[in-house]
């Protein structure tokens, strides 16, 4: 079976909602943070829809004038490990490339293999945000990839 990733729309909430809180049970985004992110013209939600229709991952994006945040990023328990998640970020990356100086994002400390992808992608640890997760309550690593514009001045 394939995916493809597309933008998030109102039809996915359900869907979204209900992987949210399979993967983060101990602290879900509401199907409202989810409509809000919609709702923003600020914030980018692309899935990674299966072809019976099926959502097997998703990750959200906001920006500020040039500067971007992963808030959040997920892939179902039964698709991971099938390059999901690597999909989503090398979309959001690209967009990355084309619109903003740098992206960031934190994530828990304990999540080595959510760490190992971010880093394939270039990202680098900035920082440690302690206490920054709550159930279980966890340090976060501040991840940042920054975007070369061709701002360097010829001499």
């Amino acid at each position: 079976m394939r995916y493809r990733i597309v933008p998030m729309t109102t039809e996915h909430l359900p869907q979204i909602a209900a992987l949210e809180k399979r993967c983060f049970p101990a602290d879900p985004w509401s199907k409202t943070v989810f409509e809000a992110a919609l709702d923003s013209p600020n914030t980018a939600v692309l899935l990674a829809q299966g072809e019976d229709g099926g959502i097997w991952g998703y990750a959200v994006l906001s920006a500020v004038l040039d500067e971007g945040n992963l808030d959040n990023i997920a892939a179902a328990p039964e698709f991971r490990r099938m390059g999901v998640a690597d999909a989503l970020l090398s979309a959001l990356t690209a967009f990355g490339r084309e619109h903003l100086s740098v992206l960031t994002l934190e994530v828990r400390s304990s999540n080595t293999p959510a760490i190992a992808l971010y880093e394939k992608h270039g990202f680098a640890a900035v920082g440690r945000r302690k206490n920054y997760y709550s159930a279980p309550k966890e340090d976060a690593i501040l991840m940042t990839l920054e975007f070369d514009h061709g701002t360097e001045t010829a001499e």
